[in-house]
């Protein structure tokens, strides 16, 4: 009887976990699909789900329109960009933190985190400034560095996290037996914690290449990225709702091919420390 039970709980709870998990991706299905339907197909009332005319045209008129490889490659390097500027900063702030804490550490801590309840927009108009007055603006370097910051509380809580979980001891005999800090940090520390610095990589480099506050309203041509391709699609003469299923499709496959490959490092850093 408990046995039925517990099968019967595991048969429901898998149900669940699938169920959610098609909620969560039916808008990115949905958008999958639209790319593939004519503009008048799009706005069928009521939708069309699988019943249409499957064609590439969208995306032919994408790539006739927009340099695709351009935003692309901007996205590359303005995500890829912040996310190694943010751990070559936030392992040491980490390290510090983790290893020689101070009587206001956990105060710093919650400070760096409350920075990202901040409105984005209420700090626009200094930083759009600043850009200007740098000669910065639409560049991918401005973007690099602001991104870095926005995501840098994240990267100190979870590599702060993770350094947490390394026994203190291991460090004291890498120091007894005559390791520099940077020896410490290099050689010992961070092999340690591999797992959680590259799922800390992978998260923000996600979060950088979603980001769309920023990039829309600091770039114009030169730096922008595959937010602003996207944004694109959205005219004075309406939305092109196929047009732009094709856009946003192109816009988030290489992200989503990344999560698929390293789904079992994320997870794994991600759960680093939880066994004990």
């Amino acid at each position: 009887m408990a046995r039925a039970v517990t099968q019967q709980r595991k048969i429901a709870n898998t149900a669940l976990a699938w169920g959610i998990g098609f909620l969560i991706f039916f808008p990115i299905l949905w958008t999958i699909l639209t790319s593939f339907k004519t503009e008048a197909q799009a706005i069928a009332d009521p939708p069309i789900f699988l019943g249409f005319d499957w064609t590439l045209a969208n995306y032919e008129a994408v790539l006739e329109r927009s340099n695709y490889g351009r935003f692309l490659w901007n996205s590359i390097v303005i995500a890829g960009g912040s996310t190694i500027l943010g751990i070559l900063i936030a392992v040491p702030a980490a390290w510090s933190m983790a290893f020689v804490p101070g009587k206001r550490t956990k105060d710093i801590l919650l400070w760096m985190l409350s920075t990202k309840m901040l409105p984005a927009v209420g700090v626009l108009y200094p930083i759009y400034l600043l850009c200007i007055q740098f000669g910065v603006l639409d560049s991918k370097i401005a973007l690099v560095i602001i991104l870095m910051l926005i995501n840098l509380p994240i990267i100190v809580w979870m590599l702060y996290t993770y350094f947490r979980e390394i026994p203190g001891e291991i460090l004291e005999a890498a120091r007894m037996d005559g390791a520099s800090l940077r020896e410490e940090v290099l050689y010992v520390l961070t092999p340690m914690a591999i797992p959680g610095i590259a799922s800390t990589l992978l998260l923000n480099f996600i979060l950088a290449w979603n980001e769309a506050f920023w990039t829309l309203n600091l770039t114009a041509a030169k730096a922008a990225p595959l937010t602003a391709f996207i944004a694109s699609y959205s005219s004075p003469e309406g939305l092109f709702y196929a047009k732009l299923s094709a856009a946003s499709t192109m816009a988030i496959a290489p992200i989503l091919i990344l999560g698929w490959f390293s789904q079992k490092q994320l997870v794994s850093g991600l759960t680093f420390g939880a066994v004990k």
